[in-house]
């Protein structure tokens, strides 16, 4: 039977920490790349149409959110840009990803708990919610700029539109979907 002191030692030992996950690199890219380069080229792969239409739902967002940190992952399936608070993904709000035929907005924290009179927003999970963006125009109606509004209000953690704004390419996966339709 261990003694009582050991016993709490061991109660109150702090648990192991795991180091943190790195983001996996499809292929190494020169420090002189920088991450607009990066993500510039990653837009290009798209049909001229959807990228145009991302860099002015980027520009729109940008100016919406002052302050966030922007999110890359060029996963197998779209690319995603999230808009963050912190460079961690898990304190995102919002985040776009492109598709080859279209743009999605996505609500990543308390999309269920989104007022929506319009009927915009689709999902059926316990937390994000989305939209397609059939025209970056879409983020400038009453409608979006609500929803937009009630997920800052609601957000864990603000966005500080003091901090400087950083795009950070977080992963590239090293196999993707077409990016253009077939």
């Amino acid at each position: 039977m261990p003694s009582p002191r050991a016993a709490a030692r061991r109660k109150t030992a702090p648990a192991p920490r795991r180091a943190p996950r790195k983001a996996v690199r499809a292929e190494p890219h020169p420090a002189s790349v920088s991450a607009v380069a990066q993500l510039d080229a990653f837009l290009d792969k798209y049909t001229p149409d959807i990228a145009a239409q991302a860099r002015t739902a980027l520009r729109k967002l940008r100016a919406r959110l002052p302050g966030a940190q922007e999110l890359v992952y060029d996963n197998y399936n779209a690319l995603a840009i999230g808009f963050s608070p912190t460079e961690r993904a898990s304190d995102a709000l919002f985040s776009i990803a492109l598709y080859p035929r279209w743009i999605s907005l996505f609500f990543l924290q308390n999309g269920l708990r989104l007022r929506d009179p319009d009927r915009l927003l689709r999902g059926s999970g316990n937390l994000v919610r989305h939209m397609v963006l059939e025209t970056p125009a879409l983020l400038d109606t009453p409608a979006v700029e609500d929803l937009i509004a009630q997920a800052l209000e609601l957000a864990s953690q603000p966005i500080d539109p003091t901090q400087p704004r950083r795009l950070l390419i977080k992963s590239i996966s090293a196999k993707q979907r077409p990016r253009r339709p077939a």
